[in-house]
């Protein structure tokens, strides 16, 4: 691939973007460093080299390399770009990980249940708060309206992503719309969602490491032509390649568990403002006298 000049990544993201479109040409060491930027965007300006590669379990050499790659002389020009759009914004602050490993250090074996509780509520509002921050409110609209024309709504998650593709389909049953849980109920994926016709929305909820169920699902919408709405962690997803519309969400997390609070509240305000758009049309059909009771 061309390299590109820094001039043209001046912001994150724009770098990210760039990254995105070319993770797949990457070799896997630079894929584990794109994946671990995409990941620590807010700490990558201060992260050492040495300590980024270890996270990675690449050279500190594949680091650089990978800053290279888009055009920086180095990696320290790459952080450069981070540094610039992240100063000022209270980066110096521990991460909530950093928080809550202080937490077991200063206390070990001596922590309540209260406490436990106080820092997963925490961590998990530090989720909604980047929620609000990074929602990309054309993509929001977007989806709405998928949903508003699609003639079916199919909707596929699985393991941890299962309780929320449930609960939106739960939701998305109180409108008019014809709703269908891909649940993989006795491993039959493939026979619930060979119906997806042209006309049809998909909505795939998935997070790393990406269900290989929601990736195939994803691949036969796309086949027969039917508008997907991917729900995912990264840019960087494997899922992104087939979505119509993408919303990108990021768990807060607490002793290596990660909430589904900020992914619920994604979906239900998906619901809300799809029922908010029918009852608008619904209205608008009253007034013109070709609404039936």
């Amino acid at each position: 691939m061309a390299e590109e000049s820094t001039e043209e990544l001046r912001s994150v993201e724009e770098l990210m973007q760039r990254i995105a479109e070319n993770y797949e040409s990457l070799p896997r060491q630079l894929k584990s460093v794109a994946t671990y930027i995409e990941q620590h965007k807010s700490s990558v300006m201060v992260d050492r080299t040495s300590d980024i590669a270890a996270s990675c379990g690449v050279h500190p050499s594949a680091v650089v390399r990978f800053a290279q790659r888009f055009g920086f002389s180095g990696f320290s020009d790459l952080q450069a770009v981070f540094r610039q759009a992240y100063t000022g914004q209270g980066t110096s602050s521990p991460s909530y990980q950093q928080r809550i490993r202080k937490l077991i250090d200063e206390k070990p074996g001596a922590l309540s249940g209260g406490a436990v509780a106080r820092e997963f509520v925490a961590a998990c509002r530090g989720g909604l708060d980047e929620l609000e921050e990074t929602l990309d409110d054309a993509q929001f609209e977007a989806a709405v309206k998928m949903l508003q024309q699609a003639e079916n709504i199919y909707v596929i998650g699985v393991r941890r992503s299962f309780p929320v593709a449930s609960y939106i389909v739960y939701a998305l049953q109180h409108t008019p719309k014809r709703v269908h849980l891909v649940s993989g109920f006795g491993g039959m994926y493939r026979e619930q969602i060979r119906s997806v016709k042209k006309g049809d929305v998909v909505i795939a909820i998935s997070f790393a490491p990406y269900g290989k169920e929601t990736q195939y699902c994803l691949r036969i919408a796309h086949h027969h032509q039917a508008k997907t709405l991917v729900i995912t962690d990264s840019q960087l997803s494997p899922l992104l390649r087939y979505a119509s519309a993408q919303l990108y969400v990021k768990e807060g997390s607490a002793f290596a568990f990660r909430s589904l609070t900020s992914t619920i509240c994604l979906c239900q305000a998906l619901f809300i403002a799809l029922a908010y758009r029918l009852e608008l049309n619904v209205e608008e059909s009253k007034d013109l006298g070709g609404y039936d009771d």
